[in-house]
């Protein structure tokens, strides 16, 4: 694993947490931030996103979210 606290580890709550600063701070880093800091939010991004999807393997999908969605807004 790469930095911070397993993500196997962290309450569903601490999880969504942590996914929703990473969020919040994506733009500023990839604008703003060094290489090393861009490749640790990645890393720590992708290990968080695959333990949420872990998680919710049948999390709710948003029928608009899909490309058939899309098509009918329009």
């Amino acid at each position: 694993m790469g930095m911070g606290i397993d993500p196997r580890r962290l309450s569903d709550e601490d999880l969504l947490r942590e996914l929703g600063q990473l969020h919040q701070t994506r733009t500023e880093t990839l604008l703003h931030g060094s290489d090393d800091a861009l490749r640790n939010h990645n890393e720590r991004m992708s290990e968080l996103e695959a333990e949420y999807l872990r998680r919710y393997p049948q999390r709710h999908i948003d029928a608009e979210r899909l490309r058939e969605g899309a098509r009918q807004r329009v």
